[in-house]
């Protein structure tokens, strides 16, 4: 890691730019001075395909100017533009800076498109057909990495189209999930239940929360050990959204079924994190996602 953040590298990319172009410009001097003997007939000697002779011509000098306005191109880019390692440049120039302008002209462009859903409830947003073509292109921009292009997730990534919400599922709150990003840390808890085999227990009292196959006797024996738990997860496992605590007591296992995989999370506690999407999109943009994403697990009706 320290080889990313130290000027080795930049230093390093720096001293090879320069070398190249001063050993060009060797090349060039060196080419010029020497002189290679010929014979009478202007060749060097050298005999290919038993009559194929090399002759001692000189470069083109068109040949040697495109070799030299090389040089000089490369030396004035790299004044001009960044590319000498860490050297900015002189023309305050930079591909960030580029790319950000670009954004932000666009982002002006599309303000008159977003300006009619102002001030429009996001349940009414939802039943905008155009609205909601928007917003499934953003949706597919910037969320289907994770939840999938159908929005039903996979294993550690929430289902958005069904009720199952850890942290609510309100417009206001799938805003505030959006713009902010979420963190859910859940430390490992094994020194708390207590030994291997409570933990076993434990795991097979959750799985009788949702009515999944278990251990009763296990499950018998781990209900005592969820005082642990419930301090997150609420008595019997219902949840609690205001820590994102997901509930235990419904078929919804976001890392994992089995008593295996219970283990493994009291064993190792689990951590995960949904980036903040405040500064890569507009508030506009964040309200027509969020409008699209309800949406997907409140079926709106169709306007008419």
């Amino acid at each position: 890691m320290s080889d990313f953040i130290s000027d080795f590298w930049s230093n390093y990319i720096a001293a090879v730019t320069v070398l190249s172009i001063l050993g060009c410009m060797l090349l060039l001097w060196l080419t010029a001075r020497k002189r290679v003997p010929s014979d009478a007939d202007n060749t060097t000697g050298h005999v290919w395909d038993e009559d194929l002779r090399e002759a001692n011509n000189p470069l083109p000098m068109w040949w040697v100017g495109l070799f030299v306005l090389t040089i000089v191109f490369s030396v004035g880019y790299l004044v001009v533009f960044p590319g000498l390692g860490s050297f900015d440049g002189q023309a305050d120039w930079s591909a960030k800076s580029e790319y950000e302008a670009e954004l932000a002209k666009a982002a002006r462009a599309l303000e008159p498109v977003y300006a009619g859903y102002a001030d429009m409830a996001p349940e009414d947003i939802a039943r905008e057909p155009r609205a909601m073509a928007i917003g499934e292109r953003l949706f597919m921009n910037n969320c289907s990495q994770c939840h999938g292009s159908d929005a039903r997730g996979s294993k550690g990534f929430p289902n958005l189209t069904d009720k199952d919400w850890l942290h609510g599922g309100t417009p206001e709150k799938i805003v505030e999930s959006i713009t902010k990003g979420r963190v859910g840390v859940m430390p490992p808890m094994a020194a708390a239940v207590g030994s291997q085999d409570d933990v076993k227990n434990l795991a097979n009292y959750v799985l009788s929360l949702s009515g999944a196959p278990h251990d009763s006797l296990r499950a018998g024996l781990g209900k005592s050990k969820f005082t642990a738990c419930a301090a997150c997860h609420g008595i019997g496992g219902v949840g609690n959204q205001a820590v994102g605590a997901p509930s235990l007591a419904d078929k919804v296992w976001l890392h994992g079924y089995g008593e295996a995989a219970i283990v493994q999370i009291v064993n190792q506690g689990k951590h995960s994190e949904m980036p903040a999407q405040e500064g890569r999109l507009t508030e506009a943009q964040i309200k027509l996602l969020a409008s699209y994403v309800w949406g997907l697990s409140n079926a709106p009706v169709a306007g008419p």
